[in-house]
């Protein structure tokens, strides 16, 4: 975890070059929050989180680069649309990067991001592909992506047991960070010699997987 901190901060650090500073008061970060909604209990902490960390290195180093930095938060309730809207709520306000805290907000915002030329910081989420940075240079998934993840999954699996033969389901939420690391799967199963069994659950049955459980069973 130290490390991970430490390393944002390198990345936030760098990502000060693209700001304008001459007149700047404030570091504007906007992250947009899910505070409420269906997954209201993770997002509360994750918003929390992003406020802590900017508030200790405002109080304890004066900010980033002698700036203080103003970490706002925009409500979207886990909804795409309302995160572009958060998004273009800030055009013209000079904000130093968006954190989406979204996968799916994350999908539709980096089409933007060029054009406005304002980086997009997914930490952990968001598209995978964007790690290659000579392809989507305005984001950055640092420390890692779905697919380094899943790797990391299949590595230790084939480490303890071997994955060569083996039937492996894979439950994921039907939305964009759920299907993210299916493309992986595809490609590694034939090569590793595993087969999978992609079981999606909606969004409206997130709270009540039975029937997803059963089929598990089944295979």
């Amino acid at each position: 975890m130290k490390k991970h901190i430490i390393g944002a901060a390198v990345a936030l650090g760098t990502l000060i070059s693209t700001v304008s500073m001459s007149f700047a008061e404030e570091l504007l970060v906007p992250h947009l929050t899910y505070r409420v909604g269906p997954f209201a209990a993770n997002g509360t902490m994750g918003a929390n989180a992003i406020t802590d960390y900017f508030t200790m290195l405002n109080e304890r180093d004066g900010g980033i680069g002698g700036l203080k930095v103003n970490p706002e938060e925009c409500e979207t309730g886990y909804n795409a649309q309302k995160g572009v809207e958060c998004y273009e709520s800030y055009r013209g306000k000079n904000p130093l990067m968006h954190i989406p805290n979204s996968t799916g907000i994350t999908l539709q915002l980096l089409q933007k991001a060029p054009e406005d030329e304002v980086p997009i910081f997914t930490m952990g989420y968001g598209l995978s592909a964007a790690a290659k940075g000579e392809t989507f240079p305005w984001a950055f998934n640092y420390p890692a992506s779905y697919w380094s993840q899943m790797t990391s999954i299949l590595s230790y699996i084939d480490k303890e047991t071997g994955l060569k033969g083996k039937k492996l389901a894979f439950l994921y939420l039907d939305g964009g960070y759920g299907r993210e690391p299916i493309p992986l799967l595809d490609k590694l199963s034939p090569q590793m010699g595993f087969d999978v069994v992609k079981i999606p659950v909606a969004f409206a049955d997130s709270q009540n997987q039975g029937s997803q459980w059963l089929t598990i069973r089944k295979e």
